[in-house]
């Protein structure tokens, strides 16, 4: 029985060897491995064989790049409250993982402490408009803070970003009130600008109108003219030799009473009524071509 004891004993001693004896990192990972409790060395990924008993593999570190992310509350230069986050990406630096592993207790406050130092510094020298146009440079001053003091650590900063400028609900109610009145403003002023350039237009287009409306109206006159000269030469060449003129307004004024009856807004056209208004107007027509011959054979025409 004593035996059987020994035997199992040896077995269970052989199997934790052998079982102790090696151990496999992953990839992108880094094995921290001790012996006796004294750093010894760092293991990669793939299979490693350490001693049994003696040496052991304290910790595996992850070669990932991680994001921490931070929230920062600070105060603005014109006395404004904001909350700022922040997400830092970092990775540990490969060959360097000894340091990354043993002379930070906790390097994630580290980080944190450095970041919140950093943006309050930043934002304190800026006014709320000028920190929301410069998320950008407070960003680079965060990365470039973490890099001057982590990198004796075995950290390394790959990004470093500012995704947000919070500030307090009632600023940013204020804030959008303000962005509401400006759009209103322009808006107005832009209305106004149409307003006074459809204006401006259109008393263009109406002098243009009468410009070309006059040049129509002198050109008709034109027209008029060169016609009652082409009547007057074409009633002489009839033989009409005596006050053409005169048969030509007799003429056109029959034409005029005849074009009021046709082409008039009225539909009623007051004549004589009898024949002796009939008879009245023509003797009127008659003793205008005599008054015009007497006034012609007294020049001696």
């Amino acid at each position: 029985m004593l035996s059987l004891i020994i035997i199992g004993v040896i077995i269970l001693l052989i199997l934790g060897t052998v079982f102790d004896g090696y151990y496999i990192v992953r990839t992108r990972e880094a094995a921290i491995l001790e012996r006796l409790g004294k750093f010894q060395t760092v293991a990669h990924a793939g299979l490693h064989f350490k001693m049994p008993w003696i040496d052991r593999v304290r910790d595996k570190i992850s070669l990932q790049v991680r994001q921490l992310d931070v929230m920062v509350e600070t105060k603005t230069k014109d006395n404004v409250f904001v909350q700022i986050p922040v997400a830092v990406q970092y990775e540990v630096v490969e060959g360097r993982e000894r340091e990354a592993f043993y002379m930070l207790s906790n390097h994630e406050q580290q980080i944190v402490a450095y970041v919140q130092d950093n943006v309050r510094s930043s934002v304190a020298n800026m006014g709320l408009d000028e920190s929301f146009s410069s998320k950008d440079t407070i960003a680079q001053n965060v990365a470039a803070s973490l890099r001057d003091n982590m990198a004796e650590y075995g950290w390394n900063f790959v990004n470093t970003l500012v995704t947000d400028i919070r500030p307090d609900s009632r600023v940013r109610e204020s804030m959008n009130s303000i962005n509401a009145a400006q759009r209103e403003r322009e808006a107005a002023i832009a209305q106004a600008e149409a307003e006074k350039i459809r204006v401006v237009k259109e008393a263009e287009g109406a002098a243009e109108a009468k410009k070309l409306q006059g040049r129509g109206v002198a050109e008709q006159r034109k027209e008029i003219v060169e016609g009652i000269a082409q009547q007057y030469e074409l009633l002489r060449d009839a033989g009409v030799q005596e006050s053409p003129e005169v048969l030509m307004l007799v003429s056109q004024y029959l034409d005029a009473m005849v074009d009021v009856s046709n082409n008039g807004q009225a539909s009623v056209l007051y004549m004589p009524s009898n024949p002796q208004g009939m008879g009245d107007l023509f003797s009127g027509m008659r003793d205008v071509l005599m008054a015009d011959r007497a006034l012609d054979e007294s020049t001696g025409r």
